[in-house]
């Protein structure tokens, strides 16, 4: 269990399983800016965990989670 997160796996399984709820809701009716607005944030952060987990240097850990933050804002703007 030990090799699945320190070789980033577990973040890339939780990355697939983010990729099919996306179709999944695609397939629903959802659109791709609700999508974006809904699952980018959780994609980046999981983007952030898995450079941690393989020990990136920090800017590949900051950059996504700095980005989430910003999308999360614009998907809450539009949900008003």
């Amino acid at each position: 269990m030990s090799e699945l997160f320190a070789s980033g796996h577990a973040a890339d399984i939780i990355l697939a399983v983010l990729f099919i709820e996306a179709i999944w809701l695609w397939r629903r009716g959802w659109k791709a800016r609700d999508l974006l607005g809904l699952l980018g944030p959780a994609a980046l952060i999981v983007l952030g965990l898995r450079a941690a987990l393989v020990g990136a240097d920090w800017p590949w850990i900051a950059i996504p989670l700095a980005l989430a933050l910003p999308l999360h804002l614009v998907d809450l703007a539009n949900r008003k």
